[in-house]
């Protein structure tokens, strides 16, 4: 229905998409001009830095697509109307995300498609299989970690009530912050992103693979290939996070 109503509109659609492109592409400007400066970032070249930025910001791009409704859940919840997502025969998850579905977002993943496309042009890698099937990986693992964030955050309120700002630090701040090298970053936060939220498997540790790059934890090398245990785990645990908040919810009382 959302998609219908917005192609109702088709130059609308066109110059709000293309305003998202443009908008995401100026992350990566500021990555370039930092390198008119600089030959190296974190021990990274330009080629490097955007194979990190494409693969991190596509990957966001297509959970932002699907799941980015997820912070107008705790509006739903303060005034009720979430009452009547129950009342259908469709899963709630399902409802909300599908919540003024905005089918702009496809100017994100454009963007960072083509970053990723240049990239893989640019960077020096002596490729291997292995490598190679190791890009679509991060993709679709990087993807199904970030909706994990969306729908625990999503979850966690239906107690806080308005927990949005908390949900988007972890996603559009993690996606911002895994753009650059982890060697930029203190050890700690590094540690942080790594065993508690671990956003470090959306594209760090299989990229320092691809690349051939050290990893700053000393980690052993079989961890950069734990992407899909893992995204696999951090949907179950948001799915049993998500079915607790639900089934938690006692409307608004009024």
């Amino acid at each position: 229905m959302w998609v219908r109503s917005t192609m109702v509109y088709r130059t609308s659609f066109f110059l709000t998409a293309l305003g998202n492109l443009t908008g995401s592409a100026l992350d990566f400007v500021t990555i370039v001009l930092m390198f008119s400066h600089v030959t190296v970032l974190g021990g990274f070249t330009l080629p490097e830095v955007a194979f990190l930025y494409g693969t991190t910001s596509t990957a966001f791009g297509i959970a932002d697509l699907v799941l980015g409704s997820m912070d107008r859940l705790g509006r739903r919840i303060r005034d009720g109307t979430l009452d009547t997502l129950l009342l259908r025969p469709v899963p709630v998850l399902a409802q909300v995300a599908a919540d003024r579905f905005a089918l702009r977002r496809l100017g994100r993943i454009t963007q960072g498609a083509l970053v990723l496309a240049w990239a893989l042009v640019r960077v020096d890698v002596a490729w291997t299989p292995v490598k190679v099937l190791m890009v679509p990986m991060m993709l679709v693992c990087g993807a199904a970690i970030f909706s994990a964030v969306f729908v625990a955050g999503g979850a966690f309120q239906f107690w806080a009530s308005d927990a949005s700002e908390v949900q988007n630090s972890l996603t559009y701040g993690g996606q911002t912050m895994l753009q650059y090298p982890p060697g930029v970053f203190a050890r700690e936060l590094v540690r942080g992103v790594t065993f508690v939220v671990p956003l470090a498997f959306v594209n760090w540790l299989p990229a320092l693979h691809v690349l051939g790059r050290p990893d700053p934890l000393g980690l052993p090398s079989w961890v950069d290939f734990a992407s899909p245990p893992v995204a696999f785990a951090c949907c179950a645990l948001a799915g049993a996070a998500w079915r607790a908040g639900l089934r938690s919810y006692r409307s608004t009382g009024s």
